[in-house]
């Protein structure tokens, strides 16, 4: 039996969603909850990989097991072996065909910025900080030029995999509220780090460092060492994914359009 559900996290104390040998993973601390529950070893595939303090509001998984459970067994027996800062929301049981990351049709994430003077203190680790002043409304107009399929090769990071440089990126916009500035970004697939480049880039426009059509000069130039730095990784969430209705998943819950 296939199994697919929904994890939120904070990813403050993980060096990401990944197994890796001797660090504290995001994967390894689902796989370990659920299976006590499964009762058998569980390994568990995502929909996306989160680096070292990227967060998820609704990072999709899915693993197979011969254990029959209730979906709310399943959720509240695993929460209980989770530490709190790792969430399972749902599960559903699907079809053997349907894979969190290759049926995916697209992803998208956040990148939230508290824009004041001071620093923030409870959410030192779930926001970005930026004390001077962001134009929002020239980082919009810049991020215009990033929607639609390109080369993202100036928004790679120096060991991404990836052997295809080339994404589709259906939506693309910077907003703000009060002291609050989010980057909303919705493709079909990214490149390591692409999203926190694109943020960091887009960050020197809004600081007045760079003209509103430096973005696309950047993009056209297809040359890392061209584009902004690389935005921190306290600010980045994965939203959601999305998949074929024929799954029957439930529908991605969206963040507020403040934060």
């Amino acid at each position: 039996m296939r199994i697919a559900g929904c994890v939120e996290y904070d990813g403050s104390e993980f060096c990401g969603w990944q197994l890796q040998p001797g660090q504290p993973s995001v994967q390894a601390a689902v796989e370990s909850a659920l299976s006590k529950v499964a009762n058998h070893p569980v390994r568990v595939h995502s929909a996306g990989r989160t680096d070292t303090g990227v967060h998820a509001l609704g990072q999709i998984v899915h693993f197979d097991t011969d254990s029959v459970r209730p979906e709310n067994a399943w959720v509240m027996g695993t929460n209980s072996k989770l530490p709190d800062s790792v969430s399972l929301l749902w599960t559903r049981a699907v079809q053997s065909t349907f894979h969190a990351r290759f049926s995916a049709t697209s992803r998208s994430y956040r990148y939230v910025i508290l824009n004041r003077r001071g620093r923030p203190g409870n959410l030192a680790r779930q926001v970005a900080w930026h004390a001077g002043q962001l134009d929002t409304e020239r980082m919009n107009s810049a991020a215009k030029a990033l929607i639609g399929t390109h080369d993202f090769s100036a928004f790679r990071a120096a060991r991404c995999s990836s052997k295809n440089p080339v994404k589709t990126v259906t939506a693309l916009q910077v907003e703000r509220y009060q002291a609050w500035v989010w980057i909303d970004v919705e493709a079909s697939g990214y490149l390591h780090h692409m999203v926190r480049n694109i943020a960091g880039t887009l960050l020197a426009v809004g600081r007045g460092e760079k003209h509103i059509g430096w973005a696309a000069e950047v993009l056209a130039g297809k040359d890392r060492t061209r584009a902004g730095a690389t935005a921190t990784p306290e600010g980045l969430y994965f939203v959601a994914a999305v998949y074929p209705d024929r799954y029957g998943l439930p529908a991605p819950a969206r963040p507020p359009k403040f934060w």
